[in-house]
């Protein structure tokens, strides 16, 4: 018996009969042969991480565009506490642990530079639209090693592609709309719990908002601190899935509505604040030039793959894998003029 099978069997014997195991996977796209000591889910995570789509991350923009100080969330950090987020609830419910890392680690691979403004500039710009979690599903499948992919799991990738909700229901009662693996959903409110701590942590830094300004009814249900808050959250989505003896990732009602509320609070107080949309604004300009230029020289900056796919398709590929600081950099080098220099 390999380390694999005995890591097999080791989730066969102590798992719970509702988690995903990595020997009884859908399979990639393309076959292979498995590994001598790594599951299946094990080696979707590691591609992950190796990936440059990954190592992007670092500098794309949470919330604040291209922000100055060290503290801010980027999407690498905020990548880094949804994994943290799921794995805790998958560890607590004996569900994979390996397989819900590996689906938060990849949830964000295809965001744009500069935040949602960035998602909402492609969706305006590209004719079939541009969702980012179908981008990351994109990346993963078509992308990553010059269009070749990374070839993860079908229990991945659906994770990847069922992962955003963006301002509707967290927890989607439509089956279709949901993962299939129940650590696919974990992963889906993991998201949420994370972004609304931590981009009110943010905002309070940038003195958008101050503490003082979360309404009290959340402050009572939720706790006043970012860790009291995150804790609550968790706490209550394993009582509640177990609750339905697991038969689908659950909150409470009354948690449930209190987090949906402090997303609103964010929305209304943060995300389309007056500062917030006057940088939304030049990130459009910034990102709609640059698409607009990469089309008139597609042999400079857009890949020849997919094969078949459309140029307009392949120039927002281009566009979503910038990080902020390759964006402004090319927009300066391209759009601004150069000044002289003396001999």
């Amino acid at each position: 018996m390999t380390i694999r099978e005995k890591l097999e069997e080791i989730e066969r014997t102590t798992l719970s009969p509702r988690a995903a195991l990595s020997a009884e996977s859908g399979g990639r796209i393309r076959a292979e042969s498995p590994h001598a000591f790594r599951t299946a889910f094990q080696r979707d995570r590691d591609r992950i991480i190796h990936s440059k789509s990954f190592r992007r991350l670092k500098h794309k923009t949470q919330v604040f565009l291209a922000p100055f100080g060290d503290h801010y969330r980027t999407r690498l950090t905020h990548t880094l506490e949804v994994s943290q987020i799921a794995r805790t609830i998958a560890k607590a419910l004996r569900l994979n642990e390996d397989l819900t890392e590996a689906i938060a680690l990849g949830h964000d691979l295809g965001h744009t530079p500069f935040g949602h403004a960035g998602e909402d500039t492609l969706n305006m710009l590209l004719a079939g639209g541009f969702s980012h979690a179908e981008q990351s599903l994109r990346v993963v499948e078509k992308l990553e090693y010059e269009g070749k992919g990374l070839n993860l799991t079908a229990e991945v990738r659906d994770g990847i592609a069922k992962h955003s909700k963006g301002r509707g229901e967290i927890l989607e009662s439509a089956p279709a709309e949901m993962a299939k693996t129940l650590e696919g959903q974990i992963v889906r409110v993991s998201d949420v719990i994370a972004y609304v701590n931590h981009d009110i942590d943010d905002a309070v830094r940038a003195g958008v908002i101050q503490d003082e300004d979360i309404p009290p009814a959340l402050v009572r249900n939720l706790g006043k601190w970012h860790a009291t808050r995150i804790d609550r959250l968790v706490e209550d989505v394993i009582r509640s899935s177990l609750k339905v003896d697991m038969e689908r990732i659950a909150m409470s009602k009354e948690t449930l509505a209190a987090l949906v509320n402090l997303r609103e609070f964010l929305y209304e107080k943060v995300y389309n604040s007056r500062f917030a949309l006057e940088e939304v604004e030049k990130a459009k300009k910034i990102l709609s030039d640059l698409y607009s230029y990469v089309l008139s020289a597609p042999d400079a900056y857009i890949k020849p793959f997919p094969k078949g796919d459309s140029l307009e398709r392949r120039a927002a590929d281009f566009i979503a894998g910038m990080t902020d600081l390759y964006a402004l950099a090319l927009y300066e080098r391209l759009f601004f003029p150069r000044s002289w220099r003396s001999q």
